[in-house]
């Protein structure tokens, strides 16, 4: 599978600040999501990271709601195979000072698969960090 140039993975940073309306980036990402031509991928690893998040600030009952407006959004969900997390496991070796966690790992793994070069993503250390296989560095958006 080829996703290429016309196509952004959604790091669970700026997922989180999307659905969530208090956050400081919640601005930026609506903006950005609304005004973007890009067709959006959504790691299926980042909905456990989210749902963390969500619980941790707004508690369980929380989640819920979270996952109504997610799905009423029909996001492009993107499966983590077996040679990505071992591609991520790679990527965590090879990066193992930086401590990179496995959700940006795997979303590393994902662009290099399926020839994505850009991340929307408010956590911008890791991604800036890695040097991926298919390009010279990931853009991060937005």
């Amino acid at each position: 599978m080829n996703k290429g140039q016309d196509a952004v993975l959604i790091d669970s940073s700026f997922n989180y600040a999307l659905f969530n309306s208090g956050d400081r980036k919640h601005q930026q990402a609506k903006t950005f999501a609304a005004g973007s031509l890009l067709v959006a991928y959504v790691p299926d690893i980042i909905l456990v990271e989210a749902a963390y998040l969500i619980e941790r600030d707004f508690g369980h009952y929380a989640i819920s709601g979270f996952l109504k407006a997610f799905l009423s959004t029909q996001p492009n969900l993107q499966s983590i195979t077996l040679s990505d997390l071992i591609r991520a496991h790679e990527i965590m070796s090879d990066y193992e000072k930086a401590k990179f966690d496995l959700v940006d790992c795997c979303i590393m793994a994902l662009a290099e698969r399926l020839n994505i070069t850009k991340i929307c993503t408010f956590d911008r250390r890791d991604f800036s960090v890695f040097r991926p296989a298919h390009c010279d560095y990931l853009e991060l958006l937005p």
